[in-house]
């Protein structure tokens, strides 16, 4: 099979009421598109019915593989995924598809040029968020306001799990990523920006769903510690030293 054109990475972790689901949406579309592709979930040590969900699935299309890890968390999984994909493109997608698989198209050429990562993002004029309530929203923006001090400035949304990224700096952003918590999107982000990649945030639709994993309070307070050991990690040297790009390329757009 040719190297696919877009890896579509899942990181999944007890999703056996809605994992089959999502992958017969992710693989019904992929069929109708033009480009080879696969779909890699990343089993994040699942103990419920997920892994074997999956490997039905992937037992009648060559193009679904899944990946078990031990149970370590989101980032862990996460990168396992990215780093076992080999697309030209890679995208990471929720399993809840709280961002529809078409929205990826937003994502791509032709559509965004010149950019090593396409962030989806709810903070765009052109995006949408449908059924959130008011007090996540205003919890998702203090603390992206925190990353933007922290970690990434000017970089509005670092929390939606739909980003697409050239195959090209997976290596170099996911192999030097540390985090293994949901805070590894800061980080990546952060790796990305002190790398001098280009970014470019696109906007997307949002839905919100009530099974989300995330809890309010207690993930918040752990990301919050989390971004302060990115910047510990960075000055003593933990992540080695960054790649900047070329005089002529052009510098990271927000």
């Amino acid at each position: 099979m040719a190297q696919p054109y877009l890896s579509v990475v899942i990181p999944a972790f007890n999703e056996e009421a809605r994992i089959q689901r999502t992958l017969e949406r992710v693989v019904q579309f992929l069929t109708g598109g033009s480009y080879p592709w696969e779909v890699v979930v990343a089993d994040d040590g699942s103990t419920d019915a997920t892994a074997r969900l999956v490997r039905d699935v992937a037992s009648s299309n060559g193009n679904v593989r899944l990946l078990s890890l031990e149970h370590r968390g989101k980032g862990w999984a996460v990168r396992h995924g990215m780093l076992n994909a080999v697309g030209e493109y890679r995208l990471l997608c929720d399993a809840d598809l709280s961002v529809p698989i078409d929205q990826v198209e937003r994502l791509l050429p032709p559509q965004v040029l010149d950019a090593d990562i396409a962030v989806g993002s709810r903070e765009q004029p052109d995006s949408q968020r449908f059924g959130e309530p008011a007090h996540r929203h205003l919890m998702g923006r203090i603390y992206n306001g925190l990353v933007r001090v922290l970690a990434v400035p000017g970089l509005k949304d670092t929390q939606c799990g739909f980003k697409c990224y050239r195959g090209e700096v997976v290596p170099q952003l996911f192999g030097a990523q540390r985090m293994e918590g949901f805070a590894f999107d800061a980080e990546v982000m952060f790796l990305a920006w002190k790398s001098g990649l280009a970014i470019r945030e696109v906007g997307v639709d949002w839905y919100y769903g009530p099974g989300s994993k995330v809890r309010a309070v207690t993930d918040s307070l752990a990301m919050t510690w989390d971004l302060l050991k990115i910047r510990w990690n960075h000055k003593i040297g933990r992540y080695g030293v960054f790649t900047k790009p070329d005089p002529g390329e052009k510098p990271p757009r927000y």
